[in-house]
C-alpha cells in the first residue's frame, strides 16, 4: 500500500497546469496520482516530471508484441512510475515480458497491473447507467477488499478539489 493511503487520484485531462494544481491540492491527501494515456501523449515525460507531490500511476494500458512492450516499460522506466498499466489480452508472454522488463530497474521497479476488462457501452446503456457503473462507495469497496480506490471526477469535479480528496481519504484510510 502506498504510504499515503489507498486513494488514488485520476488527473483525467490532457492540460499540464490543471493536471499540476489539482496535483498541488490533493498529493497531500493521495497515495499515488494517475496520469493517463491522453495526458501522456499530449505532455510527455517533461508533463510526467512536472507532476510532483505523490508517487505516480502511468495508465497507458500497453498491448503489442512481448518485446514492443517490454520495449515501452523500458522506456518509462527512468520516469520512476509507481505503477503501470498493460492489457492482459495481450497474452502470458507478453505479461512475462512486462514484467521482466520492469524488474530490470530493481527496487525501483513499478508494480505492472494487468488490465483485464474494458467496459464498452453502448449509447442506450450510457444514457441509462453513465460512462462507468459504481456499485460500491469507496468505503464499501476497501471493506469488500480493494486495495486503492481510483476517483477521478468526483475530486477533480469539486471546487476544492482538496477537501474532495481529503474527506475520500479519511474514510477509506
Amino acid at each position: 500500500m502506498p504510504a499515503g493511503g489507498r486513494l488514488i487520484v485520476a488527473l483525467d485531462t490532457v492540460d499540464a497546469t490543471r493536471a499540476r494544481q489539482w496535483a498541488d491540492a490533493v498529493a497531500p491527501h493521495a497515495g499515488l496520482l494517475k496520469l493517463g494515456l491522453e495526458f501522456f501523449l499530449a505532455n510527455g515525460s517533461v508533463g510526467f516530471r512536472d507532476i510532483t507531490g505523490a508517487p505516480i500511476f502511468l495508465d497507458v494500458k500497453l498491448h503489442d508484441i512481448p518485446n514492443t512492450v517490454a520495449g515501452g516499460v523500458r522506456a518509462v522506466l527512468p520516469l520512476r512510475p509507481r505503477m503501470l498499466t498493460i492489457h492482459a489480452s495481450g497474452g502470458s508472454a507478453m505479461i512475462q515480458a512486462a514484467h521482466q522488463a520492469a524488474a530490470s530497474a530493481g527496487a525501483d521497479r513499478p508494480m505492472i497491473l494487468a488490465v483485464t476488462v474494458l467496459t464498452s457501452l453502448d449509447e442506450a446503456a450510457l444514457h441509462a447507467v453513465g460512462d462507468q457503473a459504481r456499485t460500491l462507495t469507496p468505503v464499501q469497496a476497501v471493506d469488500a477488499g480493494a486495495d486503492w480506490i481510483v476517483v477521478g471526477r468526483p475530486i477533480t469535479g469539486a471546487a476544492d478539489p482538496g477537501k474532495a480528496a481529503a474527506e475520500i481519504a479519511a474514510g477509506i484510510r
